[in-house]
Parts: structure tokens; C-alpha cells; sequence
């Protein structure tokens, strides 16, 4: 785990980061005059990039050390974002297929929490 303590980012990482920031910027100039649109697009970029720092974070932590914060607030950011996201699909079945990602992509989480006996 902490190996990677000191590493730069890797090439994807930058591209991915890159797509989604011309993505928001690209929504914000086409929405731009409707506030609340503005804000939207605005607070899932913020949302966004505060839990990849999170994931980031707790990659890095050094081994033995207990990343509860960390892991609280991806919990917490992903099921923000599923709920967003599931909000704005055209129909039900759309909606389950993104919170069945979002569990999937927490259940190792949950695993972890349950086999550590962390209360």
C-alpha cells in the first residue's frame, strides 16, 4: 500500500482528469445562464474530484494504519454520486443498473469492515 506513497500520477489518471474537467467545462458553457445547472455541474465535479483524493489517500496510507476517515468518505461521496446520477436516468432499469454498480463497487468495503471486526 504505501509503496506507491511518492509516485506521480499515471498518464490515465491525467487524461482521465483532463476529459472530465473539459467535460464540466464544456457543460457549464452550454447551460450557462441557468444557475442551477450551473451548480450541479459544478458540485459533481467537486464531488468527483474530492473522492478521487479520497481513493488517493487511502491507497497511500501507510500499512497498519486504520484509514476509517478515508473510507467513510468514499462511502459516503459514492452513494452521493450513485443517487445523483440514478436520479437523472431516463427509467427504472437505468437507475438499478447504477446502484448496482455503486454497491458492487462498495461491497469489498463492506467486506473489509465486516472481516476486520472494525466497530
Amino acid at each position: 500500500m504505501a509503496d506507491n506513497a511518492n509516485l506521480p500520477p499515471t498518464w490515465a489518471t491525467t487524461a482521465g482528469l483532463g476529459f472530465l474537467t473539459l467535460n464540466s467545462r464544456v457543460a457549464i458553457y452550454r447551460v450557462w445562464g441557468d444557475l442551477v445547472s450551473i451548480l450541479l455541474v459544478t458540485g459533481s465535479y467537486a464531488a468527483l474530484l474530492l473522492l478521487f483524493r479520497c481513493l488517493r489517500d487511502y491507497e497511500r496510507a501507510a500499512p497498519g494504519s486504520q484509514p476509517e476517515r478515508g473510507r467513510g468518505a468514499v462511502w459516503l461521496l459514492t452513494v452521493a454520486f450513485a443517487w445523483k446520477v440514478a436520479a437523472a436516468m431516463p427509467s427504472a432499469a437505468a437507475s438499478a443498473v447504477i446502484w448496482a454498480l455503486a454497491v458492487g463497487a462498495l461491497r469489498p468495503w463492506i467486506g473489509m469492515r465486516m472481516d476486520c471486526n472494525i466497530p
